[in-house]
């Protein structure tokens, strides 16, 4: 496995540690199982949707959890009910126990989830607060001229 060097991008960012943190655990980490298989959709500026296929698995098997902007999905498959053995001739529905985590940005809120043919569909949503939303900044220069405004809305007067 390649290593990257990220310390040119620790020199241009402010602010974003964390992020940075992710980057270098992510590109340390080995490639893992793929199951179970996803996508990852926008649906809008704001809405995305994550799919899982876990096919086999029912609504009591599977648990979402979101905790400090890691959204975890995990399936674990209850006991058999018959204590009788299945002759395979081919298995390939893996129907195994599994942990997927994806790291949320902030602010990405969890609207729910569905449980469809097979696919758990799990619908996200960006909700920037208000004081986190772009901003005018007024200008003072000395010349009396007034106040100029950059880039957002309005800047609150000081």
């Amino acid at each position: 496995m390649r290593t990257m060097d990220l310390s040119p991008l620790y020199r241009t960012i402010v602010g974003f540690d964390r992020l940075a943190d992710m980057i270098d655990t992510a590109s340390r980490q080995e490639s893992g199982s793929g199951y179970p298989p996803y996508n990852i959709e926008q649906l809008g500026e704001n809405d995305y949707r994550i799919e899982l296929a876990v096919a086999g698995f029912g609504e009591d098997e599977l648990d979402v959890e979101v905790q400090e902007n890691v959204l975890t999905v995990s399936g674990k498959r209850a006991a058999e009910e018959s204590g009788e053995d299945r002759n395979f001739l081919h298995r390939g529905i893996a129907e195994r126990s599994f942990e997927r985590r994806f790291h949320l940005a902030d602010h990405i809120r969890v609207r729910g989830a569905e449980l469809r043919n097979g696919l758990l569909s799990i619908e996200l949503e960006r909700e920037i607060p208000e004081e986190k939303k772009p901003r005018r900044i007024a200008i003072n220069s000395d010349a009396g001229d007034g106040a100029k405004v950059i880039e957002g809305r309005e800047a609150d007067a000081a």
